[in-house]
């Protein structure tokens, strides 16, 4: 039985066609185009998106003071400023105060979606002609999270005066507590606060607590973790946040912007 009986020189003339095509498509540029910059850029968000998922709640900083809480179906962001991009992704925004590197207009924008609500102090709310105006002492219920108001001062300086009614939050969700200090020092009422998961305490001295101050503040609410922040930008470097945690008797998470850590 001959080659072209077996049907080998056909088999040979098929392989032939096949590389003169693939010669061909190459020649003429033909070539299989990797993602765009887009599609990339999707695909890490995708992926961020499925890797903050498996770690339930989520706490990522923003840098600066800024903070995304995420948890299943809720996402919340606290004094969004300097965001890079623009996700919509926010179900609740809350702004301490009306300060420019807590109050950014702009970056509420970039979170917010067609059903975001804001809680914020009330001066915010009067700048932006909407949201809930939370003080101390008031609890609020938002989606399904509890937010209450901490009072946020300087005791003994004049950039955050106590009648001002600035505030830091107790948020819970996802069975946690979560206090976030805002722009302060120690005060009575944060030395009240209890049964804290994680406290969120700014580090970087001037305008808020020094790092031995927020140490010493860890100590009245004795949180189960404890994330420095208020360094990084403005005032306060990564000496403060490192010192803040060789001091505060509790453990300690000191991330990079944008780092998440699972709560």
């Amino acid at each position: 039985m001959d080659e072209n009986q077996l049907g080998i020189k056909p088999m040979r003339g098929l392989k032939l066609f096949v590389c003169v095509l693939a010669l061909g498509a190459a020649a003429c540029g033909c070539k299989n185009e990797g993602p765009s910059p887009a599609e990339e850029k999707d695909a890490m968000e995708k992926k961020e998106g499925a890797k903050e998922a498996a770690m339930g709640l989520t706490l990522k900083w923003l840098g600066h003071a800024s903070f995304r809480i995420s948890n299943e179906d809720m996402v919340i962001y606290i004094d969004p400023w300097k965001l890079k991009d623009s996700p919509h992704d926010a179900d609740l925004v809350l702004v301490s105060h009306s300060h420019h590197d807590h109050y950014s207009p702009d970056d509420i924008e970039k979170v917010s979606g067609e059903d975001t609500k804001l809680a914020a102090s009330n001066d915010v709310v009067l700048k932006e002609r909407g949201g809930q105006a939370i003080m101390p002492g008031l609890t609020l219920e938002l989606g399904g999270v509890r937010v209450q108001g901490v009072a946020a001062y300087n005791p003994a300086k004049q950039f955050h005066p106590k009648a001002n009614q600035w505030v830091g939050f107790i948020i819970e969700i996802g069975g946690k507590r979560i206090y976030y200090a805002g722009d302060t020092d120690i005060t009575d009422e944060m030395k009240s606060v209890k049964d804290i998961d994680v406290a969120l305490l700014p580090v970087g001295g001037t305008y808020t607590m020094t790092a031995a101050e927020a140490a010493q503040a860890a100590g009245y609410i004795k949180p189960k973790l404890a994330v420095p922040y208020h360094w990084g930008d403005i005032v306060g470097g990564k000496s403060d946040a490192d010192s803040f945690a060789q001091k505060a008797g509790c453990e300690v998470k000191v991330l990079k912007p944008g780092e998440s850590v699972g709560l």
